[in-house]
């Protein structure tokens, strides 16, 4: 995925930006860097690996290297930002947040009308955000050309500016798949990914930008350049899985979203007739999924359990290391029972999502090895059946890396791709069938799937203003 933050002010603010990109850490862990502009130095930038070392350490005493009254910082989960450019509109830099499907088509259209160049990394990759100044640059003017760039892309992209003077220009993506939230403060402003940000900086949250809207931020406010448009799609996998638990999206918060959505998804458990009487504690996989297990827990008065603690002191994040075999071993060694939770007990677990499956089966066989007497998966959020093309929320680059797809062609081949909105489905006998042989596969005693209805009514926005492509394929 990736986060940002940035803020334009009439004092010093690299200390602010450092801190306020630091908060974005749970969204990427590639690359994290910072632009700064002052009058008299100009533009300052550094770009650090954060692939086994947090933010946090790489950029500590960044306020003695750096100054600058505007700056925008970013954490990315692809390529190093943010880049500096000079062009016919001047020097800036930017940072940019999104997915890029049509690469190699921009790539023939950039490289035939400039007759230019672009940085190839190894086996010729571009940089996205290299790319999107390359299309920005076609046009004569900033505003123009970040329109020109977002019609061109096949994808999502969301943008930040930093200009020469110290203004900064925000461009939410066309549908506004991602969030960007302005905050005013005293002779400053700042733009945020992440809304509890702002106000942790001192900022007074002013509002979201639209979709596809365009403004400009200077220490005096905020002025529109473009106005958003009407139709919006923000990816609802933000609330139940990639959204840090204290912020709101769409004056949504996530923390009380999952609440609700563990309500629901015990209320279609009941209805469908599983007893929950045998359940000893309901669990959450750490950390995104307790949440949606608490509300699971409220609602039908199961004693909520913490059956295993993950050892974070040390540990880097799971799915940080680059192969599956790193990533499992490490989310193996982080995993510290409580067998008196675990020993002959009756367990279900909400995970926020089931995605490739790997980790949740060693999960699993982790639980059964400590004594567990049956466990029962519940997944936060619908079947996962189609691989974003739209941000880059996971390491998946084919429909075929997702377990509930690969189940259906296990069961049914090609034919079951035809049907996999009976897959989705837990009343159809489709649906029964997938459910029965991942639990199967998984070692688990039952599985479940919060409904799109379900995730959708815990949201509490309409359904035609939400990103539910992972799920139902549709645009």
């Amino acid at each position: 995925m990736g986060g940002f933050f940035g803020i334009t002010s009439r004092e010093d603010c690299i200390l602010d930006v450092y801190f306020g990109t630091d908060y974005h850490s749970h969204l990427g862990t590639r690359r994290g860097g910072i632009a700064c502009y002052d009058d008299e130095t100009g533009f300052q930038r550094e770009i650090h690996n954060i692939e086994n070392a947090p933010f946090r350490t790489k950029f500590e005493g960044i306020a003695g290297k750096m100054t600058g009254t505007a700056a925008i910082g970013c954490i990315s989960d692809m390529d190093p930002q943010p880049l500096l450019f000079r062009s016919v509109m001047g020097t800036y830099a930017i940072t940019t947040v999104g997915m890029i499907n049509n690469m190699e088509e921009i790539i023939d259209l950039v490289l035939k009308g400039s007759h230019g160049h672009l940085e190839a990394k190894t086996g010729g990759r571009i940089n996205q955000t290299e790319l999107v100044a390359a299309l920005i640059s076609e046009k004569d003017d900033l505003v123009e050309g970040i329109r020109y760039a977002q019609e061109t892309i096949d994808g999502t992209t969301t943008i930040l500016v930093l200009k020469e003077g110290g203004n900064i220009v925000a461009a939410r993506d066309l549908l506004g798949r991602l969030p960007v939230r302005i905050g005013i403060g005293q002779n400053s402003t700042a733009a945020a990914f992440e809304s509890y940000t702002l106000t942790k900086m001192g900022y007074e949250e002013q509002r979201d930008l639209g979709p596809g809207e365009i403004v400009e931020l200077s220490p005096d406010g905020v002025t529109q350049l473009v106005a958003p448009g009407e139709k919006m799609k923000i990816c609802a996998f933000l609330w139940s899985y990639y959204g840090y638990p204290t912020t709101n999206y769409e004056g949504v918060n996530v923390e009380l979203m999952r609440y609700e959505n563990g309500r629901i998804l015990a209320r279609n458990d009941i209805a469908s007739g599983f007893d929950i009487s045998e359940i000893d504690y309901v669990g959450g996989m750490p950390d995104s999924g307790t949440p949606h297990a608490i509300g699971y827990s409220n609602e039908t008065h199961l004693p909520f359990g913490r059956a295993f603690i993950k050892y974070t002191p040390t540990w880097a994040r799971s799915f940080m290391p680059t192969t599956q075999a790193e990533r499992a071993k490490v989310a193996k060694m982080k995993q510290i029972p409580v067998v008196e939770l675990i020993k002959d007990k009756n367990l279900l677990f909400v995970d926020d999502s089931i995605v490739r499956g790997t980790q949740l089966q060693e999960t699993v066989e982790f639980l059964q090895d400590n004594g567990a007497k049956s466990v029962h998966m519940r997944s936060a959020c619908p079947p996962l059946m189609y691989a974003c093309k739209y941000l880059n929320f996971s390491r998946n680059r084919s429909d075929m890396d997702l377990l509930c797809r690969r189940i259906v062609t296990e069961l049914e081949g090609q034919e079951g791709l035809k049907h996999l909105d009976e897959y989705a489905d837990g009343t159809t006998e489709r649906g029964k069938k997938m459910r029965k042989a991942i639990a199967e596969k998984m070692g688990f005693d039952s599985l479940e799937f919060q409904t799109l209805e379900g995730v959708v009514s815990a949201i509490g926005i309409d359904k035609c203003k939400l990103c539910t492509y992972c799920w139902t394929g549709e645009e």
